[in-house]
């Protein structure tokens, strides 16, 4: 099988694409042939070896020290199932499915192995593979931090720093159907796509500084890493919640060490889990015309290096997909 493999961190230029042989399943496994994957954020970081602040000596004791240990990148995929594993019973040959796989990556190769327990659902009708491989990019981070720690509600003032990357235009898209009353932080440039995907009111970060001009909101939720407790402050309102999609390691200290601050304030850090119920969940709200997700550019499997280096310069808007059929 083709497959993108990096054996060092780097560049793009460190991607070579290579002939592996074909994986195969074992119990409770399914083999899927990938037709489209993500290029994601974790993806840059993992390749590059580029971690947030604090995070390097980690990132690399769990990665691999000169490069990731495992070479295949990918943490997204979509395609169709072609073979089954001894005990699999939740999926069918010729099922079309989507995967969150997280650090066991795997996802830029023309075939990937996934346990049929973990983060893998069916894809509905009417939804590309290109369309699936994107859903996971964001949708399961902005689920998790806006429901599951934010506690959203309907009503809640909600402010998204960082609205068009695939955490932030699934952000805008979930607390809107969730009932909140969503505020976008984005560029100029990307202002009717926030407002397309549900954001009443856009903030373009050049101009504006939300943090100071007194509007206060019931939840921040940052995907960009530049908004501290102390910074988001004055714009969190009693019993405020701020949510730290990207952060350093003084942030998610923080977090953990002093999760409530001033006037109630929360501080939420972390990573979020894989769930094939969330991944489910998301399939149904797209199948319903409730959640898209935003695909900025689509390259080939040997254009893979292209795709490192577009979102590398954090300028994507949604998703940027790689196809391998």
């Amino acid at each position: 099988m083709n497959a993108a493999v990096v054996t060092r961190y780097g560049p793009p230029e460190v991607v070579e694409l290579r002939d592996l042989p074909d994986p195969r399943p074992r119990a409770g496994e399914v083999l899927i042939r990938v037709h489209a994957s993500a290029v994601t954020a974790a993806d840059w970081r993992m390749r590059s070896g580029d971690a947030p602040r604090g995070f390097g000596l980690l990132m690399r004791l769990v990665l691999g020290w000169r490069g990731p240990r495992r070479g295949v990148l990918g943490i997204t995929m979509a395609g169709e199932v072609i073979a089954l594993g001894e005990g699999v019973t939740r999926f069918a040959l010729g099922d079309r499915v989507f995967a969150l796989t997280s650090a066991r990556m795997g996802g830029h190769a023309e075939r990937a192995v996934v346990r049929a327990s973990d983060a893998i659902a069916v894809i509905a009708a009417g939804i590309s593979v290109e369309t699936a491989a994107a859903l996971p990019d964001g949708g399961p981070t902005a689920f998790h931090f806006l429901n599951e720690k934010g506690g959203i509600k309907a009503g809640d003032r909600v402010l998204i720093n960082g609205a068009s990357g695939g955490v932030g235009t699934a952000a805008v898209q979930l607390a809107r159907y969730f009932g909140a009353e969503v505020t976008a932080v984005t560029s100029a440039a990307n202002a009717e796509l926030a407002s397309r995907l549900g954001a009443s009111r856009v903030i373009d970060y050049q101009t504006t500084d939300f943090a100071t001009e007194g509007v206060r909101y019931d939840l921040i939720l940052d995907t960009v890493g530049n908004c501290p407790y102390a910074r988001a402050r004055p714009a969190l309102a009693d019993g405020g919640r701020l949510l730290l999609v990207a952060t350093d390691l003084m942030g998610t200290l923080g977090a953990i060490l002093r999760p409530r601050r001033h006037a109630g304030h929360r501080i939420v850090a972390g990573v979020a889990p894989e769930k094939r119920e969330v991944l489910e969940l998301l399939m149904q709200l797209a199948a319903r015309g409730l959640l898209t997700a935003p695909i900025d550019r689509v390259y080939r499997l040997n254009e893979i290096r292209a795709a490192h280096a577009h979102v590398e310069t954090r300028r994507k808007r949604g998703s940027v997909i790689v196809r391998l059929d």
